[in-house]
């Protein structure tokens, strides 16, 4: 499902995939990552960067060196999570750049959300970057114009609660909202599963061409990878659903029966996936949850 110009890009090398647009691959490949974190980079004589990308200095110093004093005009960050934004600061302290992105940690949160995080719901360990704040704080609809480029800002809650894509006509930058290799975790309270499926609705009713996401390569059968990943949840819910039409069930037991062969090192995303579709389910008044909705409760079908 995916058109990569390359295929094993190699980190620190700047990619060219459509006129005025180029992709360097960050140096932290992990069963989260894929290959590592994509940094765009957007215009000629002066740039957009989108993602600056991890606390990394081999990935700043190629960044640095990809940028090639060209100005940098804008910082564009699709959410906070610990793999795409901590290079933004330093970078605008490099560049006179301004950072831009929906807000900090909480933003965008839902309010279904919100009330778990206030009653003592932690999420699962994602790496969120708390210390990320923009300079200039962004909105659904804004519009964002630069060298040879024009972009629409969605907000684009689920996977985390201040994730924005950035629509440039025929083609969306989608952070980790979709991407052609995996498909996105969501995990409560910081992603919302109800959410996150609104949001890939919305990407399907604005039918682009071609996606370019902040992990794997380009996604040239966008609608159809958007579709299958709403169909994928769909059927994800059905299988928890008839799991607890057999007998009550934790998160981890019912992880243990959905995801019957995968691989070890996503087993933790994956019971956060199921806790995300169990709290969806809790709120839709499908299942109960007891004592209370947490990672450790017991779980029985309505």
């Amino acid at each position: 499902m995916t058109s990569d110009p390359i295929p094993d890009p190699e980190a620190g090398t700047c990619v060219p995939l459509a006129d005025g647009v180029s992709r360097l691959l960050a140096p932290n490949p992990s069963p989260m990552t894929y290959l590592g974190t994509n940094t765009y980079l957007l215009g000629h004589d002066s740039l957009a960067i989108i993602d600056p990308g991890p606390a990394s200095d081999r990935h700043f110093a190629a960044l640095i060196r990809a940028i090639g004093g060209r100005r940098v005009s804008h910082i564009l960050v699709t959410h906070s999570h610990l793999d795409h934004s901590p290079l933004a600061r330093p970078l605008a302290l490099a560049t006179g750049a301004l950072v831009m992105g929906f807000g900090g940690v909480t933003a965008g949160r839902s309010a279904r959300m919100a009330a778990l995080a206030a009653g003592g719901l932690a999420g699962g360990g994602e790496g969120i970057d708390h210390a990320f704040e923009p300079d200039i704080t962004l909105a659904d609809g804004d519009q964002i114009d630069g060298d040879g480029w024009h972009l629409s800002v969605l907000h684009t809650p689920g996977h985390l609660g201040n994730h924005i894509c950035l629509d440039m006509g025929d083609a969306v930058f989608t952070g980790d909202q979709v991407m052609g290799w995996a498909t996105s975790l969501v995990s409560p309270p910081d992603g919302d599963l109800s959410d996150y499926l609104a949001s890939c609705r919305r990407l399907v009713a604005l039918g682009p061409r071609e996606l370019w996401p902040g992990h794997g390569g380009a996604v040239s059968d966008s609608l159809s990878r958007i579709n299958w990943i709403l169909q994928h949840r769909a059927d994800r819910e059905e299988q928890i659903l008839t799991t607890l039409s057999q007998c009550p069930g934790t998160v981890a037991g019912i992880a243990a029966q959905v995801y019957a062969d995968l691989a070890p090192g996503l087993w933790p995303a994956a019971k956060r996936n199921v806790f995300a579709h169990l709290v969806d389910l809790e709120t839709r008044n499908l299942v109960k949850a007891t004592p209370t909705i947490g990672i450790n409760a017991r779980f029985e079908r309505v």
